[in-house]
């Protein structure tokens, strides 16, 4: 476990296994997201997306909370008089919850137990993948203090889910679980609490037996073509296409091509390749 290179106090950082585990750390505010906490998870994700141990990014919460949002104190009344670190800490705390995590190198994944509120929707949505605690707690609550889901998290709630389903939880305020997440599609699959890090851990694993090259476009592939029109996807996904087989150490396309038609070594439908220097992959 790497615990060295990653030294914060709002955020605690653990790499095993292939997997960094990027954690929000102030358990006694329920992971409420401070000035201070967004200067470091944008700092740890930084780090976590080149560091050769890595190879999937779990964002989550300490001490049984995913995130309750913003801290309301630190983040807004203390930062009322002073405009310059305000508007710092607003533009790093969009930067790592959604320019960062769109566009990040390495597959990411929000595991989300107790209480996802408010602000935190954004890092949940901006992660590639979600899997939840079936008993957690998502709340759009804005609407009961009079406002609306604010910075992104109106726009990145309403891309991530069905509009009729959007526009009831922003307008009524009115919390669900982890299973109702699942239904709207807010997640890709829930699971009782006790098998949720276990689950999110074999997602992960699925995911580090493709190649890094292919991953990285298609995920970025998929995100980006749902603000193109048809002509843009297509002349957009073919230079994508071209890209992957540029520089890939693993030569994707012919590699894969040579086992699937010459050895009838795996069938794609339900496996990736073996990658090379990997003998144990494919239960080779």
């Amino acid at each position: 476990m790497t615990k060295s290179k990653y030294q914060y106090e709002n955020v605690k950082v653990e790499v095993r296994n292939g997997i960094g585990w990027a954690i929000l750390n102030r358990p006694d505010k329920r992971n409420a997201m401070s000035p201070e906490l967004h200067y470091e998870m944008d700092d740890a994700l930084e780090r976590l997306e080149f560091d050769p141990e890595v190879k999937v990014v779990v964002v989550t919460g300490a001490g049984g909370n995913f995130s309750a949002g913003q801290d309301l104190k630190k983040f807004f009344r203390e930062l009322d008089s002073n405009p310059a670190e305000r508007k710092k800490a607003r533009t790093i705390a969009n930067r790592w919850r959604w320019e960062r995590l769109y566009n990040y190198e390495k597959p990411t994944i929000a595991m989300v137990h107790g209480y996802c509120v408010g602000g935190a929707f954004m890092q949940l949505c901006g992660c590639d993948f979600a899997v939840a605690a079936d008993n957690a707690t998502f709340s759009l609550s804005e609407i009961n203090w009079g406002i609306l889901p604010g910075s992104l998290v109106g726009k990145v709630v309403a891309d991530a889910i069905l509009p009729r389903h959007a526009l009831y939880y922003a307008c009524l305020g009115e919390p669900f679980d982890g299973k109702e997440a699942e239904r709207i599609g807010l997640v890709n699959f829930a699971v009782p609490l006790e098998k949720l890090e276990a689950a999110v851990e074999e997602l992960a694993r699925k995911l580090m037996t493709k190649t890094p090259n292919g991953l990285r476009a298609t995920k970025q592939a998929m995100r980006h073509v749902k603000t193109m029109d048809t002509a843009q996807a297509y002349d957009y996904l073919a230079e994508k296409s071209k890209a992957i087989k540029v520089a890939d150490p693993e030569d994707s396309y012919n590699t894969g091509l040579k086992q699937f038609l010459d050895e009838k070594s795996y069938k794609p439908t339900y496996d990736s390749f073996q990658l090379k220097g990997d003998p144990g992959k494919n239960g080779a």
